[in-house]
């Protein structure tokens, strides 16, 4: 009966020994993994601290690359060029909303890539230009409205120096702080230098290759072509006839400019009273190869005034030029208005007239 009670005894203090280090164990494990769950939190919230750290750096870079690209883009466009009153001009940036006092100078600053926001009326009664629908009319080439450019928050404005209303509209433009620079166009050079820096302006370099050099090949080959042709030189007489009159024209002239490059003779540099009232006496004395005229207005009336005038006299259709039907009326827009990128166009149309042999 002890043994059994003995045996019963030690069973249940076994049991409860065993209770306890299954209890410590357990204690021990758990102990453990609330331990490994810690540092695994920390060392996670270490990584996102450190993620959040890296993109946060990312960001300021970034942030830090498209400021300076920002910087870079304000200062990218810069530049100065001296105009034909031997002003500098400063452009601190590219001109966006362009205004052109000149039809012919709207002509070279599209044929430069760029745009405009006013033109004067000639641009449409002269040259008959394609422009947008929007494009202002800012009076005439004699008589801009200084106040609607003004308005139109103009960044650019070309100037003639030709135009004394010009000369005072820079004034008002400069007290605007707009910035603005005078050209004169006379000869195809000037045409040139003026569409290199508009081409700089305008970033369209490809442009003055094309409008500009190409037109200078042209013009070359032609000149060429006559300087190596050996014949005597040719006289002629230019006319610029308009409603009320007619006077020649000599040097300074763009029409008489593509007569000496071909090789011909002005009389009007013989006689330069020619330059203020046609003579027909000087005329006859002279008896030139050929007869050029050049209307200025309504080319109808120009043309009436000559027959109403020097055609009248008897003498006139004894001239050589006369009776060999080289008395010639040229086109307006070849010969008056600035040809521009057409100047080859001009050259080749009086080397055909002059040179028949040859430009055929």
């Amino acid at each position: 009966m002890r043994n059994a009670l003995n045996s019963l005894k030690f069973n249940k203090v076994f049991k409860f020994n065993k209770l306890i280090k299954a209890t410590r164990t357990f204690s021990l494990l758990l102990f453990i993994s609330l331990y490994g769950l810690l540092l695994t939190g920390c060392q996670g919230q270490q990584e996102t601290d450190s993620n959040v750290d890296t993109v946060s750096n990312n960001e300021t870079e970034t942030n830090l690359e498209t400021d300076k690209e920002k910087d870079e883009v304000a200062v990218e466009f810069s530049y100065s060029f001296t105009d034909s009153l031997g002003n500098t001009v400063n452009l601190e940036s590219k001109p966006e909303r362009v205004v052109s006092l000149v039809g012919s100078y709207a002509e070279t600053w599209i044929l430069s890539g760029g745009s405009l926001v006013g033109v004067t009326n000639d641009v449409v009664t002269e040259r008959g230009l394609d422009l947008p629908s929007d494009t202002k009319i800012v009076g005439t080439i004699k008589e801009p409205n200084i106040e609607e450019v003004i308005a139109l928050s103009t960044d650019f404005v070309l100037l003639t120096t030709d135009v004394e209303s010009h000369i005072k509209a820079a004034e008002i433009l400069k007290q605007s702080e707009i910035p603005h620079g005078f050209f004169k166009v006379e000869h195809f050079e000037d045409y040139l230098n003026m569409l290199n820096i508009c081409t700089d302006i305008t970033g369209n370099k490809d442009l003055y290759e094309k409008n500009g050099l190409a037109v200078k090949k042209q013009i070359d080959d032609i000149v060429s072509k006559v300087n190596d042709k050996d014949n005597s030189e040719i006289e002629i007489l230019f006319i610029r006839a308009f409603s009320s009159g007619a006077k020649a024209k000599h040097d300074d002239n763009m029409a008489c400019k593509i007569f000496n490059d071909l090789g011909t003779v002005n009389i009007a540099g013989k006689h330069e009273s020619l330059l203020e009232e046609i003579s027909i006496e000087e005329i006859i004395e002279e008896d030139p190869d050929f007869i050029f005229v050049v209307t200025m207005g309504d080319s109808e009336k120009a043309l009436q005034a000559l027959k109403d005038g020097i055609e009248k006299n008897p003498a006139w259709s004894q001239l050589t030029a006369v009776k060999n039907d080289r008395y010639i009326v040229l086109p307006k827009d070849l010969f008056h208005y600035k040809p521009n990128a057409r100047w080859g166009e001009s050259y080749e149309y009086i080397a055909k007239i002059l040179y028949p042999e040859v430009f055929r």
